[in-house]
């Protein structure tokens, strides 16, 4: 067997480990989402509980806004981000007991559901939208 070879068989080794480890850890943070907490639910049965809860409230104007808030983000992920997103506006339509999800509400559980990490890309997004986000300003965490 040549060195070169074997350089080849450790480097492709090592590839493919690191992926199994990358995959492994969404596969693992997807299982901790599926285990219930103290109340029996898990934190996917409650976005799927809030979904299901609101889906009427939801007009045609407001998931055409949704869909291009999440449109930013790779399609990879866009299905489960729009999931996240959706869920939280429908336990805060639930919580303040709207009758129809608006806009306000949805720019805020967008605001809340979105990770503090991506807030800077938020921002962004949301002006290129033009989109006022100042009644919101305190659910945002950026570095100034």
């Amino acid at each position: 067997m040549t060195t070169g070879f074997s350089l080849f068989i450790v480097g492709w080794s090592i590839v493919l480990v690191s992926l199994m480890f990358i995959g492994g850890f969404f596969m693992f943070r997807k299982f901790l989402k599926s285990m219930p907490k103290q109340d029996g639910k898990s934190d996917l049965d409650w976005q799927d509980y809030y979904i299901d809860q609101t889906r009427s409230r939801w007009t045609d104007e407001g998931l055409e806004l949704l869909n291009e808030l999440v449109s930013p983000v790779p399609q990879l992920f866009r299905d489960v981000a729009r999931r996240t997103i959706a869920a939280k506006i429908g336990q805060l339509a639930l919580e303040e007991k709207a009758e129809t999800i608006s806009t306000e509400l949805i720019v805020k559980g967008y605001i809340v559901a979105t990770p503090k990490r991506d807030h800077k890309w938020l921002i962004a997004h949301l002006e290129s939208k033009q989109i006022d986000y100042t009644p919101y300003k305190q659910y945002l965490h950026t570095e100034a």
